[in-house]
């Protein structure tokens, strides 16, 4: 393991593991030289669930390489940001902010110790995300998926020991929704005080697909497996871009945040004292319906039934022997059990008695879980983006609700309904109920979450160490469209705009450019020194940690980002 990122193996038994893979897909090498493990072949693609199937073996794929000027791996010197990791050399790309970037690149290019070669610009592509839930495969979307990227300070060695920042993208564990993030302003704004890591990871059924098939001769939950393999790398490897492996800080938003929360409850808390990680800093955990294998079952089943692997003496072998384009064109949403719609996000951590032993809030409630400082947040309207804006009705917003959450009585819905009014009439061409929806949701989903982890690290751990935020800094077309302070919005306060994946609002340009140093203060504060005040930028005020005796229902210490 540590030679490279390593993962169970791909959902796809892809090209870069198919000489990894034995002739019956039952098996994987895991102690051979690097040369040997990915010597790679040019047969059919085929699907393995076998990434889901086979237990965590060390196949591998890794961060790629970045190479300048069309240089070859012979002049690739430690002045020029070439970092040598025993099985390959990585060279790196600095930009004006003073920051050096190793982008993904396939590990192919590792395998047999060449280095590959960036283009004539200088500067190297990002790689494909991972396959989504949906019937295609996006143009931006691969089975060979696994890169993770380096940002560092221009002048960091592997003397430096930097704080790093180890960012999980969200997307609803159903698919990679911020790969093209960018650290280079935050590292700037920490004064070059810190390295940062992003990474894909596997999601829909490829990361989380559950059945008493998988489980009993495969593996479950391996998107967070392949978190974990990346936190694996970091510890091996970050110090020869100078970071400090005993500093690690995970973040990350939506389902990275929920991601941070995995790991922090991982195997009940039993193994913190082998955690590859320090602290923890993350907004809108989003926590959805959590199910048990057993109910994860019909997943596998409605699959084998729309694949017609239903009626094979061997499913796991029949959906194995699948090539990718069909057995995607099959990966669509299904109603949950006693649903009548489609969920958001079909696929989801499964608990599997193992990494993920029970319910998240339950062992938060029983103090199972890593005693690390922490920063929890959410936004000001966490649900406009996803409830339909077509809601008119109570009973629009109960059959969305269910589709989310299936197990909710009669009784919970009518309590939830009394809480909240209905829209105002400012959005006359607005289904009436959306705004009453969306706060339900919002709440549901991310923000009650948020306040039962801090609830809990504050009772069990000590409350000078846990931070709570709630961002509600307006865009003006986010306002006029009803969309307020929606989820995830605070990305753009932390990367910067244009540095955030997808378009910035072009208020973070004016109006709300102020609020992006202030935002960045705090979070390379915290990365930094786990307090987000010691560092924290000139004329901010100072964030007081969760406060959970406040009269206030949302007790945030710093208050409102707005």
């Amino acid at each position: 393991m540590g030679n490279t990122y390593n993962s169970p193996p791909s959902a796809l038994a892809s090209r870069q593991l198919s000489s990894s893979i034995s002739s019956d897909n039952s098996n994987i090498a895991a102690v051979k030289p690097p040369e040997k493990r990915f010597k790679m072949t040019r047969k059919k693609l085929m699907i393995g669930i076998l990434a889901l199937l086979i237990p965590a073996a060390c196949a591998g794929t890794g961060i790629g390489l970045a190479l300048r000027n069309n240089q070859n791996a012979s002049s690739c010197k430690p002045e020029d940001s070439c970092r040598d990791l025993g099985y390959a050399k990585y060279q790196g790309v600095p930009d004006p902010n003073g920051v050096t970037s190793w982008l993904g690149h396939s590990i192919r290019s590792a395998a047999g110790g060449r280095v590959a070669i960036c283009g004539s610009s200088g500067s190297c592509k990002r790689q494909k995300r991972c396959l989504s839930t949906g019937a295609r495969i996006a143009k931006r979307e691969s089975e060979d998926c696994l890169f993770l990227d380096v940002f560092a300070p221009l002048n960091a060695t592997k003397d430096s020991k930097l704080p790093v920042y180890f960012f999980i993208q969200g997307g609803g564990f159903n698919m990679n929704a911020n790969p093209g993030i960018n650290a280079s302003r935050l590292i700037q704004a920490s004064g070059g005080n810190l390295i940062a890591v992003g990474f894909n990871y596997r999601v829909s059924l490829y990361g989380f697909l559950a059945g008493k098939e998988l489980e009993e001769r495969a593996s479950l939950n391996n998107g967070l497996k392949d978190q974990i393999k990346a936190l694996e790398w970091v510890k091996t490897h970050i110090a020869q871009f100078g970071g400090d492996p005993d500093h690690v800080v995970i973040g990350g938003h939506s389902a990275g945040g929920a991601s941070v929360v995995f790991h922090l409850t991982a195997y009940g808390g039993e193994k913190c004292d082998e955690a590859p990680f320090h602290g923890a800093i993350a907004g809108s955990p989003s926590m959805g319906t959590m199910l048990t294998v057993s109910e994860s079952q019909f997943l596998y089943d409605s699959l084998l039934n729309r694949t017609g692997c239903g009626c094979s003496r061997d499913s796991l072998k029949c959906l194995r022997n699948l090539d990718v384009k069909t057995l995607q064109s099959h990966n669509t949403k299904q109603p949950l059990p006693g649903a009548k719609m489609n969920p958001l996000f079909m696929y989801s951590p499964t608990i599997d008695n193992d990494l993920v032993p029970d319910y998240t809030y339950r062992l938060l409630q029983e103090g199972k879980f890593c005693k690390v400082p922490v920063v929890f947040g959410d936004d000001q309207d966490e649900g406009t983006l996803f409830a339909s804006k077509k809601t008119k009705s109570i009973q629009d917003s109960d059959t969305f609700l269910r589709a989310q959450f299936p197990a909710l009585t009669e009784d919970q819905l009518r309590k939830i309904n009394s809480y909240m009014s209905t829209v105002k009439p400012e959005f006359p061409d607005i289904g009436m109920h959306w705004q009453q929806l969306a706060r339900i949701y919002g709440d549901m989903r991310y923000t009650c979450p948020k306040i039962s982890i801090m609830e809990s690290f504050t009772e069990f751990h000590k409350h000078d160490q846990a931070w709570s935020y709630r961002y509600a800094v307006q865009d003006p077309l986010y306002l006029r469209s009803g969309l307020g302070t929606p989820h995830t919005a605070e990305l753009e306060g932390i990367w910067g705009p244009d540095y955030a994946a997808g378009r910035s609002p072009m208020s973070y340009y004016t109006t709300n450019k102020e609020i992006v140093p202030v935002v960045q203060g705090y979070w390379s504060s915290f990365i930094r020194s786990l307090d987000p005040n010691k560092h924290r930028a000139q004329g901010s005020p100072e964030w007081k940690t969760w406060n959970a005796s406040s009269s206030d229902p949302n007790p945030e210490g710093l208050g409102n980002f707005s």
